[in-house]
């Protein structure tokens, strides 16, 4: 057998490394060839993988075992015990019992006076806020601002020509349950009494907006009657059962329409 001197005679004389386009791969089939041609021992081999540069590390494939899954292994395990311990006994069909109706007299909401006038209210306070929702601007719109109050330039509390104020959190901890004096029951004024309060308690300024008015131009919104007469809630109750009528009468049509549609599709689908 070729000793160390051999080996290092063979890759002296051609040395298989040479060829920079030889691929880790190649070198590892070459040294392994060399290996097997001079019958190395066992190191040996381990020598020549080394040399070759074939790879860092031979990792064994590890052998796993393997289990086909049915349908039964994705189903809950079913505990019988415990669902017959806490299922509840149904209402038989023998026991169930038909209401006496005999006793019983519909009565039309025109025949209720007190009833129909409850109606009667609802709907008009409804059709006044949606009045008001329509054409009024709302207190907290920027062209009622009255004043902000400011902490090292940043906003923190904001004023309206109404009386209202809005807050931060932090302000508003600050602050706490302000107290409105009385005889300020909205307007201007109680928009600058309670811009002083909050800028005293956060150790803020108070900077007065450009769309500030005076307590002598300020409008109070007008509140909304509840006091009517009889011809207002009769006239209420007609408009307000007219719409429900209509109401059911398109929605009645969408039916018949949807119908009609779903009959001519099944016509073509024949």
């Amino acid at each position: 057998m070729e000793g160390s001197a051999d080996l290092g005679k063979i890759f002296r004389c051609a040395n298989p490394f040479d060829n920079e386009d030889t691929s880790l791969i190649n070198h590892f089939r070459v040294g392994m060839v060399v290996a097997f041609t001079l019958k190395l021992p066992r190191k040996g081999v381990s020598m020549m993988t080394s040399i070759s540069n074939a790879g860092s590390y031979l990792r064994h494939t590890q052998a796993y075992t393997s289990r086909t899954l049915t349908t039964a292994d994705a189903l809950p395990i079913a505990d019988t015990g415990t669902a017959a311990g806490n299922a509840k006994p149904g209402i038989p069909v023998s026991a169930v019992k038909a209401l006496d109706m005999s006793g019983l007299k519909i009565t039309s909401v025109r025949d209720n006076p007190e009833l129909r006038d409850l109606m009667a209210e609802g709907w008009l306070r409804m059709q006044a806020a949606n009045s008001a929702a329509a054409t009024d601007v709302p207190d907290n719109a920027p062209q009622n601002t009255y004043a902000t109050v400011k902490v090292n330039g940043k906003i923190v509390a904001t004023l309206y020509n109404g009386g209202s104020a809005a807050m931060t959190n932090q302000a508003a901890a600050m602050v706490g349950d302000l107290q409105d004096p009385p005889g300020l029951n909205g307007g201007p004024d109680l928009a600058q009494w309670r811009a002083e309060r909050i800028a005293k308690a956060v150790g803020g300024t108070v900077e007065k907006a450009s769309t500030a008015i005076t307590q002598s131009a300020w409008k109070p919104r007008e509140t909304t009657s509840s006091t009517y007469t009889r011809e207002q809630l009769d006239a209420a109750f007609e408009a307000m059962m007219a719409e429900q009528q209509k109401a059911i009468a398109q929605r009645a049509g969408g039916y018949s329409n949807q119908r009609e549609s779903s009959r001519g599709l099944a016509d073509v689908s024949a």
